[in-house]
């Protein structure tokens, strides 16, 4: 009996903890179904094949896709179940953790944002930067990374994939600004020159 439990116990953890990405590209499959279905599959090749060699925005906003999947996929839908999400709220603040071991949780943290910001703008730039200041620009940038960190920090909390870290969110905010600012540095020295 104690095998059956185990392996019913396995099986149902498996499914729990793919079914998120599952439903995401269910969903996703369902419209290029839809579409596959009124224009056909060859139409929709030949479709997407022309758009990634005309146009520019199509292909930024493509790799941003890949970026935030990535993401997605690092922190919440590959995530094993915790029993308390809320064990760890401070998070760690530096370079060695609680019982003193040397961690790269915040060098890793930082740096998983920082293409954040120069994704979104390289593809919504005319939506998100009303000018090219370097103050929009870092506005800009730590409201839409503190947006998707809090909301990848409530996603874990919720589903209790991984622990909510107040140190999580400032870390990727701050790597977000670091983004912003490479951005602003990269359209500088493009405009230079």
């Amino acid at each position: 009996m104690k095998v059956l439990q185990s392996i019913i116990s396995d099986i149902l953890t498996v499914v729990y903890k793919q079914l998120g990405c599952a439903i995401l590209l269910a969903v996703m499959f369902m419209f290029i179904y839809l579409f596959a279905k009124e224009c056909g599959w060859k139409r929709i090749f030949s479709a997407w094949k022309d758009a990634w060699k005309k146009q520019a925005v199509f292909r930024r906003i493509f790799f941003l896709a890949v970026y935030v999947a990535i993401v997605l996929l690092i922190t919440l839908l590959n995530r094993e179940i915790w029993e308390n999400p809320l064990s760890d709220v401070l998070g760690t603040w530096g370079l060695y953790n609680k019982k003193g071991k040397l961690t790269t949780e915040v060098i890793e943290n930082l740096l998983m944002f920082v293409p954040f910001p120069i994704l979104m703008f390289a593809a919504f730039r005319d939506r998100l930067l009303k000018c090219m200041r370097l103050c929009g620009i870092l506005w800009t940038s730590i409201k839409i990374s503190f947006l998707f960190s809090a909301g990848i920090e409530v996603a874990q909390l919720l589903f209790r994939l991984g622990t909510f870290q107040l140190s999580d969110l400032f870390y990727n905010t701050l790597g977000g600004i670091l983004g912003g600012l490479c951005y602003f540095i990269g359209c500088k020295f493009k405009k230079g020159k």
